[in-house]
């Protein structure tokens, strides 16, 4: 009776069908930092039902500025670290997770189960290998970012549609001397992504 309580409460605001949908939906999520980490807390507060997590990380103090950890996570991969969150907050998410690098070799069997495949790199390299090896498979959806550092108009961050992938962000390189990450505009992206997985799920394609 408990467990039907908690349950009813925390997708109360959520009509039925919509629910149902996001229930059986399952997500992966490539990446665990700023974007990523806050993603997957987003996902899990509107009840996805299922979520891949990867990242072969571990938190460290300069990742709380704008990602979802705190002090007690500190040297915790963050796989563990988020997962431990996201239990506190909807204990009825199943999390699969994997503490490792995505390579070209492990790329497909890591992700052969789930149709939309969230891309949360802060390295381009690494980006453009998980979309590249995504599209190649055919089906797969791909919500991806490109573009959210500093402290510019948030009104710049959009997202676009190309086929199967989405892209999230204003487009402009991260490389900019003196300019970093800061955590409103990447939550901002970070929403952005979350926002456009739901429409997926929800069988809404336009970006």
């Amino acid at each position: 009776m408990l467990n039907n309580e908690l349950e009813y409460g925390i997708y109360a605001r959520n009509m039925p069908g919509i629910q149902a949908k996001l229930k059986s939906g399952r997500v992966a999520i490539a990446g665990l930092g700023g974007l990523g980490s806050n993603i997957a807390v987003m996902l899990a507060r509107i009840g996805v039902g299922t979520l891949l997590l990867v990242d072969f990380d571990r938190v460290e103090s300069s990742n709380l500025n704008r990602q979802h950890y705190n002090l007690d996570h500190l040297g915790m991969l963050k796989t563990d670290a988020l997962k431990s969150q996201i239990e506190k907050i909807n204990p009825f998410v199943e999390i699969e997770t994997h503490a490792i690098k995505i390579t070209e070799e492990n790329t497909v069997e890591l992700f052969k189960d789930y149709e939309i495949v969230c891309e949360a790199f802060d390295n381009a390299q690494f980006k453009a290998a998980l979309v590249n090896a995504m599209l190649e498979q055919g089906g797969k959806k791909i919500v991806a970012a490109s573009g959210m550092n500093g402290f510019t108009s948030s009104n710049k961050i959009k997202t676009h549609k190309l086929k199967n992938l989405y892209i999230c962000g204003d487009g402009v390189p991260a490389e900019q001397v003196g300019i970093g990450f800061m955590a409103p505009r990447v939550m901002i992206c970070a929403g952005h992504q979350a926002n456009m997985i739901v429409r997926l799920l929800l069988d809404i394609g336009e970006a």
